[in-house]
C-alpha cells in the first residue's frame, strides 16, 4: 500500500493512465541492481530513486574522485575519497527515504555475479568495459534476470534490454548480449574514458534513457528494447536503431550450448 505521502510524492505518476496506482505499486515492489555507481549509474539510481522503485542495489567498489563529478551527479565535492556506494546511499536516502538501498561495494566477478544478480528483479548494467559486459550478461541469462545494458563513448551512446533467458512469440529465444557483440573489440581499439574524455551530459541523457527503460519494464507499457539496439550520437543529434536477432550459433542460448556456468569468467 501507498501512504499519504507517498501518493502525494507519486501523483504526476499515478495519474498517467500508463502507470496509475497498480503501476506504482509495482514500482514500490520491484528490486533492481544497478552494476556501477559512475557516469551511467548515478542518473539511473537518482531517477529511480525518485520514481520509487522499493529496493535499489548498487555494485562498486571504487571511490569518488575529482574527476568523476563532471558527469557522476549522485557525488558532490565533499564526497571525494569515499566509497561511491556509501555516498550514493547518502544522496538517495535524501531524495526518497522510502527506498531501501543496498551496498555492494565489491567487485563483480564470477564467483559473486549469481549470488548478486539472483537477488533483484531486474539488472542495469553502466559499467565501462566488455569484459564486465559479458559477465554481467552471461550472469543474467543463468539466473533468469532481465537486463538493461548501455554503453558510452566519448559523443555516442547505445541503449538495449536483453531477456535472452525468454521466448518470443515464434518460440525462440530473445538474442543474447553475444549476438550483438560476439567477440570484444581488440585490446587497445576502444581507449578508456579517461584517455578519450566523455561529454557528462551525455552520461545523464543516457543514463536517464536507462531509467525510463527500467520503468517500463516494471509498469509494462510500450514497446521495450528487446531486439533493438537504440544509439544516440549527439555530435548531430541523432537517434537510430539497429534490429538485431539471435544468433544460432551463439554460445549462450544458441542451438549448441556453450556457456553452462561462469567459469569462463574470472
Amino acid at each position: 500500500m501507498l501512504s499519504a505521502d507517498e501518493l502525494e510524492r507519486y501523483a504526476r505518476h499515478i495519474v498517467l493512465r500508463e502507470v496509475g496506482g497498480p503501476g506504482q505499486l509495482a514500482l514500490q515492489e520491484a528490486s533492481v541492481l544497478v552494476i556501477g555507481a559512475g557516469g551511467l549509474g548515478a542518473p539511473v539510481l537518482m531517477y529511480l530513486a525518485a520514481a520509487g522503485v522499493g529496493t535499489l542495489g548498487v555494485v562498486d567498489d571504487d571511490v569518488v574522485s575529482l574527476s568523476n563529478l563532471q558527469r557522476q551527479i549522485i557525488h558532490t565535492t565533499p564526497d571525494i575519497g569515499r566509497r561511491k556506494v556509501d555516498s550514493a546511499a547518502e544522496q538517495i536516502h535524501a531524495l526518497n527515504p522510502h527506498v531501501r538501498f543496498a551496498a555492494h561495494a565489491t567487485r563483480l566477478n564470477a564467483a559473486n555475479a549469481l549470488s548478486l544478480i539472483g537477488g533483484y528483479d531486474l539488472v542495469l548494467d553502466g559499467s565501462d568495459n566488455f569484459e564486465t559486459r559479458y559477465l554481467v550478461s552471461d550472469a543474467c541469462f543463468l539466473v533468469g534476470r532481465p537486463l538493461i545494458t548501455a554503453a558510452l563513448g566519448m559523443f555516442d551512446g547505445s541503449l538495449t534490454t536483453i531477456r535472452a533467458h525468454e521466448k518470443n512469440a515464434d518460440g525462440q529465444f530473445n538474442p543474447t548480449y553475444r549476438c550483438l557483440f560476439p567477440e570484444p573489440p581488440p585490446a587497445g581499439t576502444v581507449p578508456a574514458c579517461a584517455e578519450a574524455g566523455v561529454m557528462g551530459a551525455l552520461a545523464g541523457v543516457l543514463g536517464s534513457m536507462m531509467a525510463l527503460e527500467a520503468i517500463r519494464e516494471i509498469v509494462g507499457f510500450g514497446e521495450g528494447l528487446v531486439g533493438r539496439l537504440l544509439m544516440l550520437d549527439a555530435r548531430t543529434m541523432r537517434f537510430e536503431t539497429l534490429h538485431y536477432q539471435r544468433d544460432p550459433a551463439n554460445p549462450l542460448n544458441g542451438d549448441t550450448l556453450v556457456i553452462t556456468d561462469l567459469s569462463g569468467h574470472r
